[in-house]
């Protein structure tokens, strides 16, 4: 058994939408590698800085992240005398294989370091978002908007109109009379 610790630099695309590894920062490998009957095992952890934003205020977003993993990294097949022999394409996945003395670790950091990213990445657990109205941060405390139940839109107008005619310096009474003033000479213009 031998135990490794390296840094490497990040691969290209290591992410998702709203959350990515940066390329090129560190990934810290702490590393156990055995050797078994079929293989090399390898055993460990990838340590490493996401940088994203935040899904609901999209302000952004880092944290560290550290990913386990294990996989075993198989011997070339070999006949009876120990020559390498070429296998024939498989319908199963096949394992990963040790090519001469090296094992390539990258594909398996990005397996498990990709389905460790979150979907949606928030900057606070309790993140309210942005308006859907007008786009500005719901936990801004001058941020209100004054909606009105679409049932109540026409008494909402009446309200307004009645206000309004009052600033105007209109009586509502006043326009009550002078309305029932014009039926009545209406009235009388039609007898």
């Amino acid at each position: 058994m031998v135990e490794v610790v390296r840094s490497v630099p990040a691969p290209e695309g290591l992410g998702v939408a709203l959350a990515r590894v940066p390329p090129g920062t560190d990934i810290e490998l702490d590393l156990r590698l055995e050797s078994v009957v079929e293989g090399v095992l390898v055993t460990g952890t990838a340590a490493y800085e996401v940088a994203g934003e935040c899904a609901r205020c999209l302000d952004p977003v880092t944290f560290d992240e550290e990913a386990e993993f294990t996989e075993l990294f198989a011997y070339p097949p070999t006949d009876a005398r120990g020559r390498e022999i070429e296998e024939g394409e498989s319908d199963e996945e096949a394992p990963s294989r040790l090519e001469g003395d090296v094992i390539y670790l990258e594909p398996v950091v990005r397996d498990v370091g990709v389905l460790r990213l979150p979907i949606a990445p928030l900057c606070r657990d309790d993140c309210p978002g942005l308006c859907a109205t007008c786009g500005e941060r719901l936990d801004d405390p001058g941020h209100v908007h004054e909606e009105i139940d679409p049932r109540w839109e026409a008494l909402a107008r009446l309200a307004q109109e009645s206000r309004e005619s009052r600033s105007n310096g209109t009586p509502q009474d006043a326009t009550q009379d002078d309305k029932q003033d014009a039926t009545q000479d209406d009235k009388e213009e039609g007898s």
